[in-house]
């Protein structure tokens, strides 16, 4: 492990933010309110992997915005044989991304390793999410204080894995990619993405999925406690 660590680079979502329960508990407003008939548990059965995959496409820019957003919706309506329109579909996304930042629940021991990390490290967030939403997620879940800088992929205009993202943050950071280490929970994007560009990287492996041995990987956001 590289002694000389100064900047970390935190992925947001899945990560930090626990993205899957913030989820979760917006759909489950959005159909309480307007369409009961609609199990949220068995919806987020289908949704979970759909939206993995529309934002795979959409980080390789094989998909737009907009399509994602409509996609992953679209889809998952369909996997449950559920008729819906376009425009309930429409509304559901608008409300569903308003809805999404009022949830602020974060990974077990996300505040408990931040605390740990800022007196000795100059913390950063690289993330794909639209720089709007990813913002208020920052500010209300009270995590803006802990970090120096945040990339998103609008402002770089690409997205992980592409180096030139990680090349950004590195700048806007004024760090340095010998002395630079991301922490994020998607291999492609956040630990290939940042190995590729010069950079250290530990894989946060909490659903513990068969990874190269030659990564390092935690399960628990404490256990970076052994490494940094």
């Amino acid at each position: 492990m590289n002694t000389t660590i100064t900047d970390i680079f935190f992925d947001l979502d899945h990560t930090l933010w626990d993205f899957d329960k913030n989820s979760e508990m917006a759909f489950d407003r959005i159909f309480k309110n307007k369409y009961p008939e609609i199990k949220t548990a068995d919806f987020v059965e289908k949704y979970a992997p759909i939206n993995q995959a529309c934002w795979k496409l959409y980080q390789n820019d094989e998909i737009t915005h907009v399509e994602l957003r409509y996609n992953r919706l679209k889809f998952s309506f369909d996997a449950l044989n559920y008729k819906i329109s376009d425009e309930d579909i429409n509304g559901i996304a608008n409300d569903y991304i308003e809805f999404l930042t009022d949830n602020n629940y974060l990974f077990d021991g996300a505040i408990e390793v931040l605390d740990y990390l800022k007196p000795k490290y100059n913390l950063h967030i690289i993330t794909n999410g639209f720089a709007a939403v990813q913002d208020k997620k920052i500010n209300n879940a009270a995590l803006g204080s802990y970090f120096n800088t945040i990339t998103n992929s609008e402002s770089a205009g690409v997205k992980k894995p592409n180096s030139i993202i990680f090349d950004y943050a590195v700048n806007l950071a004024k760090a340095s990619k010998e002395n630079s280490i991301m922490i994020g929970d998607c291999l492609d994007a956040d630990v290939n993405g940042a190995l590729n560009a010069g950079l250290d990287a530990i894989f946060f492996n909490d659903k513990k999925i068969e990874a190269p041995e030659n990564i390092k990987q935690i399960n628990h956001l404490l256990e970076l406690k052994k490494y940094l």
